[in-house]
């Protein structure tokens, strides 16, 4: 490139110096119109040397011009937008160290600048649901929920990770029916998502919509994401509103009838069985309890669904007393059998049984009674008027919790 321009210059010069060197300047007329122009050819070629210099110059100045402008207006341009991301950041570290106050402020006011509206807004509005003590904490919830709402396309799709927070934050807040329509405008996504059938059941049984909650609990049964803890809960939850429901609107026989329908895989789950056991005795209605339990007593039951069983308000156990003594008898210290035959003993208000059943677990060698034992042993003696005794036994679930914590420390 250097090496062009010198022999452009070499030649330019040459054109120049050759008039001269042969004692004539040459002759240029130039007429456009009206308007003539008249220069010697070394007057023309200097000028336009001249003109060619100051063209570069200008060129050269503008482009380094041009280069400084877009540099300075990036930096102003994007200055806001730096500062509403360590804004951001700010406000995620606050909200993962508890300080929801400081995370919802700081989330609420960099979420335009920082080009992370939707997930700004959402965790300001989670921010707010957690301030328990601040009065507005659901209405600015609700209102950071309106924003993520009005921010995306109506045709578009609201992306999931928002979509599970959002519809959570409403249930919780109590707001059923901007949930359910949320919910109902993505329901394609509820198949494919085990999250989202979640927040569906959790949302059914909100509504009371129990029956389309227990179709639900079919899709449920097949996720491997839903654990067997939630799964039992609601199933527990739903069948025992569904088998009142079933009483209190029409009578036994209809809740006979719905329970002899339920599809046998159902009926063996201990969560529904228990469920109906539940209205049953809450309606004293004995015999068939009798007949659902007697066949589990009578096996080797494992002991949560002993624990669950020992909760069921039936006046009248003799029956069930009757085939747990059976297995104390062939193993006297067995601590799930003490405990459901004490607390069997004080369903049905038998009082000296239940209190020697309780005395016997209690002193058993390893400790193998829980909070439940001990609360209802302190109502076993209050029946009797031991009342020193019953405060005795509370003590003794105080200084329980009090060892228990100081094992954890």
């Amino acid at each position: 490139m250097i090496r062009f321009i010198i022999l452009a210059i070499v030649f330019l010069a040459v054109v120049a110096i050759s008039p001269l060197l042969i004692n004539e300047k040459g002759y240029i007329l130039i007429a456009m119109g009206n308007l003539t122009i008249e220069s010697t050819v070394v007057t023309a070629i200097i000028m336009l040397v001249l003109s060619f210099i100051i063209l570069l110059l200008l060129l050269k100045l503008f482009r380094g011009g041009l280069k400084f402008s877009a540099l300075t207006w990036h930096k102003v341009i994007f200055a806001n937008k730096r500062k509403a991301l360590t804004e951001f950041y700010r406000g995620i570290a606050a909200y993962l160290r508890r300080d929801y106050v400081q995370a919802e402020q700081l989330m609420a006011k960099c979420a335009k600048a920082s080009g992370q509206q939707n997930l700004a807004w959402l965790v300001a509005a989670v921010a707010a649901n957690k301030q328990k003590d601040n009065k507005n904490a659901i209405s600015n919830s609700a209102h950071y929920l309106n924003l993520i709402e009005q921010n995306h396309d109506t045709k578009a799709k609201i992306l999931l990770e928002t979509l599970l927070v959002s519809l959570d934050l409403l249930i919780q807040q109590g707001n059923y029916t901007k949930a359910r329509k949320l919910l109902d405008d993505n329901h394609k996504l509820i198949g494919h998502d085990s999250r989202l059938l979640a927040l569906e059941i959790d949302l059914c049984i909100a509504e009371k919509r129990y029956q389309a909650a227990a179709e639900h609990l079919k899709s449920a049964r097949k996720q491997k994401n839903i654990t067997t803890a939630r799964l039992t809960h609601w199933e527990h939850y739903v069948f025992t509103a569904l088998f009142t429901e079933k009483i209190v609107k029409e009578d036994q026989q209809a809740l006979h009838d719905y329970w002899q329908n339920l599809p046998k895989k159902i009926k063996q789950s201990n969560a529904v069985l228990l469920a109906y056991c539940q209205v049953l005795a809450s309606n004293k209605l004995i015999t068939p309890i009798n007949k659902l339990l007697l066949p589990h007593l009578k096996k080797e039951t494992d002991i949560q669904f002993i624990k669950q069983v020992r909760q069921l308000p039936i006046s009248n156990a003799d029956e069930l007393i009757a085939v747990v003594q059976k297995h104390l008898h062939k193993d006297e210290n067995n601590a799930k059998w003490l405990s459901l035959l004490a607390h069997f003993a004080y369903v049905s208000q038998q009082w000296a049984m239940a209190d020697k059943a309780f005395h016997r677990l209690l002193n058993l060698p390893e400790k193998s009674y829980d909070k439940l034992d001990v609360i209802t042993y302190a109502k076993v003696k209050s029946q009797q008027g031991l009342h020193q005794q019953a405060n005795e036994l509370l003590l003794l679930i105080i200084n329980d919790e009090a060892t228990a914590n100081t094992s954890l420390n």
